[in-house]
């Protein structure tokens, strides 16, 4: 019987170092993954400007999805707002806390422009010549959420984690 017990404790702390290790993991993967949403988004956004032949390939996806004529200039902006607001907390530095929050935002935003995305792939009639890559099926717009969702989580912790900081450090100061 005692030994039972000496081995579940001996298994919950190896479950404890487990999840120690993924939660660093995670928290060291937040920094890059954002970086590379950013420089991704902010990327094709300017290139849906610059770039007439994607410029062209936007305009027939939006346009073939019967989406509002607005979509286009929205899907833009949308997408360089997006981009700019992944890079900002790491060229910005802030009091502690401000980076996860623009980083929350930021994967809002990228939520909403993902879910569009794949409404735009599901369209029958939407070729897949004007989509990323050629892909019909949403692989690319699923992947990005996937990544956003990762960093979405972190951030997210991160959050709490300084929140719950902030707020022990207020009872101190008060009591």
């Amino acid at each position: 019987m005692y030994r039972s017990v000496h081995t579940s404790t001996a298994s919950q702390e190896q479950e404890v170092a487990v999840s120690q290790e993924r939660s660093q993991l995670f928290r060291s993967a937040k920094k890059p993954l954002s970086l590379f949403l950013g420089c991704l988004m902010l990327t094709f956004g300017l290139l849906k400007f610059v770039n007439p032949t994607i410029s062209g390939w936007f305009t027939v996806q939006i346009a073939q999805s019967h989406l509002p004529h607005a979509a286009i200039l929205m899907g833009k902006v949308g997408e360089l707002v997006t981009g700019l607001l992944f890079l900002l907390p790491w060229f910005r530095s802030r009091q502690a806390g401000w980076e996860d929050r623009i980083l929350l935002l930021a994967c809002s935003s990228l939520f909403l422009v993902m879910l569009v995305a794949i409404y735009v792939h599901l369209q029958p009639g939407v070729p897949a010549e004007v989509l990323p890559l050629g892909i019909k099926p949403p692989v690319i717009p699923l992947f990005v959420l996937l990544l956003n969702g990762t960093v979405a989580i972190r951030a997210w912790k991160d959050r709490q984690i300084t929140h719950a900081e902030s707020a022990g450090r207020s009872r101190q100061i008060f009591a």
